[in-house]
């Protein structure tokens, strides 16, 4: 069997003496895993770290087998992931997010929105927001998306302010108002693509989505939100409240 796909290089583990096993989020086959023969070469070791967007070809006896790729980078972002640590976290990040989709299971939308992660990892104005509305697309696409379009108590699409934490769905300023600390702020560029996000705006935005990936999708798994996420969100904080 073989077949050829785009991917992200999302992780490797060690095999043998002188192989890995590369896991990657591919366009048309999803969440994937093959065996790469020498791949602990000083020379292939820069091409497969995670980050790097690559040509696979994958091949195996049977479609169960584990089977092997062939790699032929396209875009190695290795320099400029250990030059930051605020984007070696968005890699991590959204990498331990991406392996909560089944194996093989194809989200073409999350692929493209990955890709798009790492190719933004130095346009540091852009990342935050995009990582953010990842996390949206990662609760959809697990089938916990949030209903964001209109209020929940009054069926009304304007002055969306709060996200009800039960229900996962939008509550208007009016309706909200009087049980504001009990909901979760609904920041404006999460409904509106030409909104201009501010810092506040972005963590309210983390909080949001965290509050939810940790009750449905972590915590029902027995695990807690990844390690890179608090360390993503400490490096954004550190960095855009450096002086200036």
């Amino acid at each position: 069997m073989e077949w050829r796909d785009r991917g992200l290089i999302i992780g490797t583990r060690k095999y043998g003496e002188t192989s890995v096993i590369v896991e990657a989020m591919t366009r048309a086959h999803g969440r994937h895993f093959g065996l790469v023969r020498g791949g602990r070469s000083k020379n292939m070791q820069p091409l497969l770290q995670p980050g790097n967007h690559a040509e696979f070809v994958w091949r195996a006896r049977l479609d169960e087998h584990l089977g092997t790729f062939s790699v032929e980078p396209t875009k190695i972002r290795t320099a400029s992931l250990m030059a930051s640590a605020e984007a070696l976290h968005a890699v991590c990040l959204v990498a331990s997010l991406l392996r909560l989709a089944a194996e093989r299971d194809p989200h073409q939308a999350l692929y493209e929105t990955s890709v798009k992660i790492a190719g933004s990892i130095d346009k540091t104005e852009i990342l935050p927001p995009l990582i953010v509305h990842f996390e949206t697309e990662i609760l959809a696409q697990m089938g916990f998306g949030l209903d964001l379009g209109t209020c929940a108590a009054a069926g009304t699409d304007r002055d969306l302010v709060y996200v009800s934490p039960k229900s996962g769905r939008a509550v208007s300023k009016a309706a909200g108002e009087p049980y504001g600390t009990r909901l979760l702020p609904l920041p404006a560029f999460l409904r509106d693509a030409n909104a201009e996000p501010s810092l506040s705006d972005v963590m309210d935005g983390f909080r949001l989505t965290g509050y939810f990936l940790a009750r449905r999708l972590f915590m029902p798994r027995g695990e807690t939100l990844p390690h890179s996420r608090a360390a993503y969100i400490a490096e954004l904080n550190n960095r855009l409240n450096a002086p200036a």
